[in-house]
């Protein structure tokens, strides 16, 4: 979703988003991820979580085939693209003006047999809910989508909005800042919060939330 300013540091390696192309080996294929800094920024180049994301996705802890699942703010798609490999149902999200971009990484890298279990779709967090079903995901991805404190609200609603009480939520990110535990203290108060995967090399965590239960708040 994050289509801002971005301040980044030289050691993080800022020239590998500036090539065109990325490429990937999961689920037995071969992604190229079409990557655009100079017109869309930080939505449009893979960041590790995404990377820690997929590959945790593709170790089988999480059923993927048959499940329903919905990436936010997925800038580049990777992610999504490697849930509908490993034979989920995605709904691959993010604000308007990346759509295109967005699509066009996905439909470059799913088999015909398997675009028709992805489909890219405009969500912009908070505000057009209705465009879907409460409680319509059994699981919620999100890959460094948690970092601007701005967001952190419209971020909770529409976790709250698209998950059910059987749903899963995973949310990959780098901690940079200590806002970014406040969003974590802000998802505690709905949603049962535990780490479940550390990627030491790249420093990348990722989180598993399940709505509480009413009697668990009692």
């Amino acid at each position: 979703m994050a289509l801002v300013p971005y301040v980044a540091t030289a050691e993080m390696g800022l020239q590998r988003f500036h090539k065109p192309l990325a490429t990937f080996s999961f689920a037995n294929h071969t992604i190229q991820i079409r990557q655009d800094w100079k017109q869309l920024g930080v939505a449009a180049v893979v960041w590790d979580a995404a990377v820690v994301l997929a590959t945790y996705l593709e170790m089988g802890t999480v059923e993927l085939r048959g499940c329903s699942a919905v990436e936010l703010g997925a800038g580049t798609g990777l992610v999504g693209i490697v849930a509908a490999l490993l034979g989920a149902h995605v709904t691959i999200t993010d604000r308007k003006v990346a759509l295109e971009f967005l699509k066009s990484n996905v439909q470059a890298n799913l088999p015909p047999h398997i675009q028709p279990k992805a489909v890219v779709k405009e969500l912009t967090w908070g505000q057009n809910l209705g465009s879907f079903s409460p409680g319509e995901f059994d699981l919620i991805l999100g890959a460094d989508i948690i970092y601007l404190e701005e967001t952190f609200a419209d971020l909770l609603q529409t976790l709250e909005h698209l998950c059910s009480n059987h749903s899963m939520v995973l949310l990959a990110c780098r901690i940079r800042y200590e806002r970014d535990y406040n969003f974590l203290a802000m998802l505690e108060r709905q949603f049962t919060v535990s780490k479940v995967h550390y990627d030491s090399e790249k420093d990348v965590h990722i989180y598993k939330a399940q709505r509480r239960c009413l009697r668990e708040d009692l």
